[in-house]
């Protein structure tokens, strides 16, 4: 693990504490890069199944009548 020293706004510190409920300063940037992780690896999921055609028989009503049988 490195370890890193940052300038940070204290206002953007408490917020961020506020919004993630964590109660240190490394709680809160490690939860809030955290975060930022998960949610580019579920945008690069949605580009793939967009982009793959995965769901394109969802557009088929018979294949989605067939789903639900």
């Amino acid at each position: 693990m490195t370890k890193n020293l940052i300038e940070i706004p204290d206002e953007l510190m408490a917020s961020a504490m506020e919004a993630l409920g964590t109660t240190t300063k490394a709680d809160t940037v490690r939860t809030a890069l955290e975060l930022v992780s998960r949610q580019q690896r579920q945008r690069d999921f949605i580009n793939w199944l967009a982009e793959s055609g995965a769901l394109n028989d969802l557009n088929d009503p018979e294949v989605r009548a067939a789903m639900w049988q």
